[in-house]
């Protein structure tokens, strides 16, 4: 966890900023339960809960669910089982 700067406060707030792991995006991710859907915005408000941030790293956040989605698709295409289930978790604005 980090301090944001006084410039970047003004645009993303002041507090404690997370910068979250690509393993515990994909963690989040496995944890959407079959039959429901969340956007990143669920899981970056999981991010700040468990952190006890105020801010969490937008950028950051997409990149990592994007990684963690096309590491599953091809952990699928090369047959296992037990992937993320990372069609459970959509961008904002496309449910």
């Amino acid at each position: 966890m980090k301090k944001i700067s006084k410039k970047l406060s003004k645009r993303w707030g002041i507090g404690p900023v997370v910068i979250p792991e690509p393993i515990e995006m994909d963690e989040l991710m496995g944890k959407v339960p079959a039959g429901k859907l969340f956007t990143i915005n669920d899981i970056r408000a999981a991010l700040v809960k468990n952190h006890k941030a105020t801010i969490r790293c937008p950028i950051t956040a997409g990149i990592f669910t994007w990684i963690a989605s096309h590491a599953a698709e091809k952990q699928g295409q090369c047959g296992a089982r037990n992937i993320t289930p990372y069609w459970r978790t959509l961008k904002t604005g496309e449910v």
